[in-house]
């Protein structure tokens, strides 16, 4: 591994500008803590972020540093960022486009909000931006569009101030649509306001537009395919992803981020193998990173890609596997960072593995993990998760009063994240409560109240999309609808229920099952075999060993000698 080593040396008094603008008087920048020291790459020996020329009217000589921190804000690396930002600030204090790159690396799009402590800091240095003169009309268009995502931050939501941002980049952008910077960096705006219940997909469409235009020559560029990615992750428009996606990881090979991303799209087409392959190279290289930053504990990169490593494992039957990194995440004793990945990751990666088994006496005991605290209380959502499977559990194994527990506890957090004004969080945790009623409705013998709950549940779910943060819902709301249909005897609704969730979930183990075997209660001997080999072919590893696949064997062998007796 290679690094390189920057010194910073900020007085606590006014630096005066060098190196071609003279007499420009530039704030202290001392107390904004910048992140200094190794630039840390676990790729090749050689750093590769990406190829990126984002033009300044900076120093030539911190041309080629400005670039390379352009690049790994492209990827996320936003840390290491601004450890190249605060570099090119040492050495041409008057920059003004170091201080947005420094403000840029605390804002991350995309991502969970910036921290008080990151807002303070970047709003300090577009300050500082802002008030150095000069600069190309580009650049001073820049500024004044993150300013306005960081102006009133103490009183003005995330979300606002995202938007105010977003349009402060389209002005920028229609003053000049040949900036292929400019052009990227409006559609990451696009994608990071996007409405997640806009079923045009407005934003992601205009996003990917524009970036479409730029890929055939850019594609080694790591804003450009990464931000496809991004755009097209969704059922619908997945498959337009997944050229980029292909590329990504080598573009980007000293990115752990890059690595992982790629699996965004691959999970979105059942893409498992290709998935987990992705996952392994971004868990190696988060520990890498980890272990090379000295971080205390595990970044939250290795959990979010544990995440995605059992969701594929489970939907390939491989339950070894899966318990392998279920068991992992066990052992976690510190994160580094109490952020919005590890929560979701360390409440998910367990709930999964108990409910796709349909393990509900497991799902009862499920505990929120304890290395995060008292700070599940901030992430209420991410626990939810925890207390949904719970109380699924509770409905599969008669614990009626459990069930009520836990749907008391449900609607409690969803007032919170009401009153928090978190709409899409309150959402997903309304589909968690729906589809917890339906079950104990239908577990209390009320068929007709649980199928009227189980589709609001359903009809819900479908209008909204998943987070980034997660590879899937933990269960889809109308797989649930399907197995309930099922349990109630109703194979030919229960088929189409699962093919329709297909459609969204390509080559999920449990839908895939379910349809080949509602196929076959409903006498369609054809249909069931094809599920049945596909869902085959899906689990085509040792690890793989659910009892659903000796099944699936012993259909096709016995269809396949029937077949062969009626010739």
């Amino acid at each position: 591994m290679k690094t390189l080593f920057y010194v910073f040396i900020f007085a606590p008094f006014m630096l005066t500008a060098c190196k071609g603008k003279k007499n420009v008087s530039v704030p202290a920048t001392e107390e904004m803590n910048l992140k200094r020291g190794d630039v840390i790459s676990c790729g090749p020996s050689q750093k590769e972020f990406g190829k990126v020329r984002f033009a300044t009217t900076c120093t030539p000589e911190t041309q080629g540093d400005f670039d390379l921190a352009v690049s790994m804000l492209h990827s996320f690396e936003y840390d290491e960022a601004e450890k190249v930002f605060a570099k090119v600030i040492e050495e041409a204090p008057a920059c003004a486009m170091a201080y947005w790159g420094v403000a840029m690396s605390n804002y991350h799009p995309l991502w969970a909000p910036p921290t008080q402590e990151e807002l303070a800091k970047g709003n300090k240095a577009i300050t500082i931006a802002q008030s150095l003169a000069g600069g190309s009309k580009t650049e001073n268009g820049y500024i004044k569009a993150l300013a306005a995502f960081y102006k009133d931050y103490p009183t003005v939501d995330h979300k606002t101030r995202s938007g105010n941002y977003k349009n402060e980049m389209e002005k920028l952008y229609l003053t000049d649509t040949s900036d292929k910077e400019l052009a990227i960096f409006y559609s990451l705006a696009l994608i990071a306001t996007a409405d997640p219940t806009d079923k045009t997909f407005a934003n992601r469409k205009k996003a990917g537009e524009i970036l479409g235009a730029l890929y055939p020559e850019g594609k080694n560029h790591p804003g450009i395919i990464h931000y496809i990615i991004h755009t097209y992750d969704v059922p619908e428009l997945a498959a337009l992803g997944l050229d980029a996606a292909k590329r990504y990881a080598a573009v980007a090979p000293s990115s752990a981020h890059a690595q992982h991303m790629p699996s965004h799209i691959f999970t979105r087409l059942g893409l498992w193998d290709d998935d987990i392959t992705s996952n392994l190279a971004a868990s190696s290289s988060a520990q890498c990173y980890a272990a090379a930053a000295n971080l205390d504990g595990h970044w939250s990169e290795e959990l979010h890609a544990a995440d995605y490593l059992v969701y594929s494992y489970l939907q390939k039957g491989d339950n070894v596997s899966a318990q392998k990194e279920v068991a992992y995440v066990d052992t976690i004793t510190k994160v580094s960072g109490i952020a919005n990945t590890n929560a979701y990751a360390l409440a998910a990666i367990h709930s999964r593995y108990a409910l796709e088994n349909k393990l509900w006496k497991e799902a009862v005991s499920l505990k929120l993990h304890p290395v995060m605290g008292d700070a599940w209380k901030r992430f209420v959502w991410q626990a939810a998760i925890v207390h949904f499977a719970r109380l699924l559990g509770a409905d599969n194994t008669g614990d009626h009063a459990l069930a009520k527990e836990e749907l008391k506890t449900l609607n409690a957090i969803y007032d919170t994240l009401v009153a928090r004004k978190d709409n899409y969080s309150a959402a997903q945790v309304m589909i968690q409560i729906k589809s917890g009623t339906a079950w104990m409705a239908w577990k209390e013998g009320n068929s007709s109240g649980a199928l009227t709950t189980m589709q609001e549940a359903v009809e819900l779910e479908d209008k909204t999309d998943k987070h980034p943060v997660t590879p899937g819902e933990v269960l889809p709301a109308r797989q649930l609808f399907a197995d309930m249909l099922l349990e109630m005897n109703k194979p030919a609704e229960a088929l189409g229920a699962y093919e329709a969730d297909l459609k969204k979930h390509p080559n999920r183990f449990n839908s895939l099952y379910g349809a080949a075997y509602c196929s076959e209660k409903t006498g369609n001997a054809a249909k069931a075999e094809s599920y049945y080999h596909q869902l085959l072919a899906v689990a085509n590893n040792p690890g793989s060993n659910r009892p659903e696949l000796e099944l699936a064997k012993k259909f096709v062998e016995k269809n396949h000698k029937k077949q062969i007796a009626l010739r």
